[in-house]
Order: C-alpha cells, then sequence, then structure tokens
C-alpha cells in the first residue's frame, strides 16, 4: 500500500506519518518511511536547492526540480519497496506540486500533471491524508520552530492561501481523506488508522 501525507507548512503531517509508522511497526509491519523532494542522494541534493531561500528558482524550474527527484525517488526507491509487498509512507508527493506550483505559482495544472505523470511511471497513491490548517496556524507553528524559513515556507499568506485551498480541491477525489490539523495527535491518529484499515479492506493494522 501506498500512502501520502499532504498540507501546508506546520499542518501536522510529518507528526502523523511518524505516528502511523510507529503503530505499523508495533503491530510487526515494516513500512518504509520517505520524502519528497528527496529520498535519494539525488532528490536530496535538489531539497537543498529546492528549499534555499538564497537561490532564485522559476516557478517551471522548481516544477521541473521536484519531478527530477521524483523520478529518481519512484525509481529507486517506492516502485521497488511497492513490488515486495511492502507499505511505503511518503511525506508530500504529486498533489504537493499541484498544490504548490499549480495553484500557488500559477502555472497550468493539466501541463504539471503530465509532467507528474511521467515522472511517477504512473503510480498513484492508494490513500493521501491531507492535513488541513488555516494559514495563520500554520504561522505559528513554523515560527515556533526555532529555525529560519525556507524558501517556499517565506512566501507571503496569500501564496498559502492558494496553496491551501488547492489542496482542498484536490482533496475531493476519493483517495483522499481530509483531517483537521489542530486536533490532538493521539485524535488524528486514531481516524488515520480507521482509514488506513478501511483502505486495506479492514486487514488489523
Amino acid at each position: 500500500m501506498f500512502v501520502t501525507f499532504e498540507g501546508i507548512e506546520g499542518s501536522g503531517k510529518s507528526t502523523l506519518l511518524s505516528g502511523v509508522a510507529a503503530r505499523l511497526r508495533a503491530n510487526g509491519r515494516d513500512p518504509l518511511v520517505t520524502r519528497e523532494p528527496g529520498g535519494t542522494p539525488v532528490g536530496d541534493a535538489i531539497r537543498g536547492l529546492f528549499l534555499n531561500r538564497s537561490s532564485s528558482v522559476a516557478p517551471l524550474t522548481e516544477a521541473l526540480l521536484v519531478n527530477a527527484a521524483r523520478a529518481q525517488h519512484v525509481a529507486d526507491v517506492i516502485e521497488p519497496a511497492l513490488a515486495t509487498g511492502r507499505t511505503v509512507l511518503c511525506d508530500r508527493f504529486v498533489d504537493s506540486t499541484l498544490a504548490y506550483q499549480g495553484y500557488g505559482r500559477g502555472l497550468d495544472r493539466a501541463a504539471l500533471q503530465a509532467m507528474c505523470d511521467l515522472a511517477t511511471a504512473g503510480i498513484v497513491p492508494d490513500l493521501t491524508f491531507l492535513l488541513d490548517v488555516p494559514v495563520a496556524v500554520s504561522r505559528l507553528r513554523t515560527r515556533a520552530r526555532g529555525r529560519d524559513a525556507d524558501r517556499l515556507e517565506a512566501e507571503d499568506d496569500a501564496f498559502h492561501e492558494r496553496v491551501r485551498a488547492g489542496f482542498l480541491e484536490l482533496a475531493r477525489g476519493p483517495r483522499h481523506r481530509v483531517l483537521d490539523g489542530r486536533l490532538d495527535p493521539d485524535a488524528l491518529l486514531a481516524e488515520a488508522m480507521r482509514a488506513l484499515t478501511a483502505r486495506a479492506g479492514g486487514t488489523p493494522e
């Protein structure tokens, strides 16, 4: 099973992913935990460039960079793991590209989708959790991290409002579960595990 975790900055997606992974391991499973952009040496190098505030990166370049990292990630990590029957938990995937570079940056979404389809070799998540929080909550949480904002975090509120709206539009599909990122982490984990178990056909996770 391929499960992805999406949301704007500070939405709680990474915390939820860690909780799901821990619960699966406690139940005898061996999930592969990975992230985008990244997941491979090539992807991690691209991630550093992609998020560096000192870099001036055009929107189309952003999309090309993240999909170059994704193509390597799918080929080297995601596809082989799925082929062996492992559950893959990924922090961000195609929805992030459509939300950030499509809705946020204004790139043509059909062209972006085609680019993503090429990079993923047709792999689509079985289940996507969208952690949704207001932009004001996102700002408070990212500031509380005590580090400098990366290049995307540093964008203005209007940008992040567009990205949030994009995620919610994309989440109308049947593979999505929208979760309120303001909920207690334990409540979020319980809700996510119920959805994961249901998508797996009722198999205890």
